[in-house]
């Protein structure tokens, strides 16, 4: 608090005190002295958490416009992407069409051609699992 105080100094103040007030007076007037130093720390806590709030604030604030911004940025990404896989399959589905190429689904994608046996549809479905038994609890002896 005090640059350059050291012991010394403290026993030259303590000691001038004395003299100047004199030992009747000197316990109220520390206990006045430390109440005032100890508003002058809450005033001072109370400013510095104002400013440490202020500080949180602006920062939340940027954020929020940093967020704001990659919001739009990726909402015209995303645009730009569906616009361009859009035009991909377009140009997929024109070509397949102008080749008259038929693909059928696959087996395991759970549908099957028209024209599939029906001994097919019994392999490709998985058999059922057992169930589990639970076990009586045996009475106690």
């Amino acid at each position: 608090m005090l640059p350059e105080v050291g012991g010394l100094e403290y026993i030259i103040i303590a000691a001038v005190a004395l003299i100047v007030v004199g030992p009747k007076d000197l316990p109220v007037m520390l206990r006045k002295l430390g109440q005032w130093v100890g508003r002058l720390r809450a005033m001072a806590a109370e400013f510095r958490a104002s400013f440490d709030d202020m500080a949180r604030q602006s920062e939340l604030d940027e954020l929020r416009r940093e967020v704001e911004a990659m919001r739009q940025s990726q909402g015209n990404l995303l645009t730009a992407e569906t616009a361009e896989v859009n035009q991909i399959f377009n140009e997929i589905g024109d070509s397949l069409k102008a080749s008259d190429v038929q693909f059928h689904p696959p087996l395991g994608g759970g549908a099957l051609p028209a024209e599939a046996p029906v001994e097919a549809v019994e392999e490709a479905a998985p058999p059922p699992k057992p169930r589990r038994r639970r076990k009586v609890a045996e009475a106690s002896e």
